[in-house]
């Protein structure tokens, strides 16, 4: 299961998610079913997770200053401005 899941994008992913919650909470399944679609339900969570915290990462703001403007990453600029971006 993480070997084919690992190529996943993470709207890709997001739909997986949705398509077996849907089906937990929709369809009588099979004990041995359920637990297996809920462990690739968690996999493709923490999967994502991870797509997140790579995104936030890479993502910068423009903070304009006196003198011009400059980048800082995200979490810099967030505790620069005080606001919780």
């Amino acid at each position: 299961m993480e070997n084919q899941n690992k190529n996943f994008k993470f709207e890709e992913a997001i739909k997986k998610i949705e398509y077996i919650v849907k089906r937990l909470e929709e369809e009588e399944l099979e004990l041995e079913e359920a637990i297996k679609l809920y462990e690739e339900g968690i996999y493709l969570i923490k999967l994502c997770e991870e797509m997140l915290k790579q995104a936030k990462e890479r993502v910068e703001v423009i903070i304009k200053e006196e003198e011009g403007f400059r980048l800082e990453s995200l979490e810099k600029a967030s505790k620069i401005l005080g606001n919780g971006l």
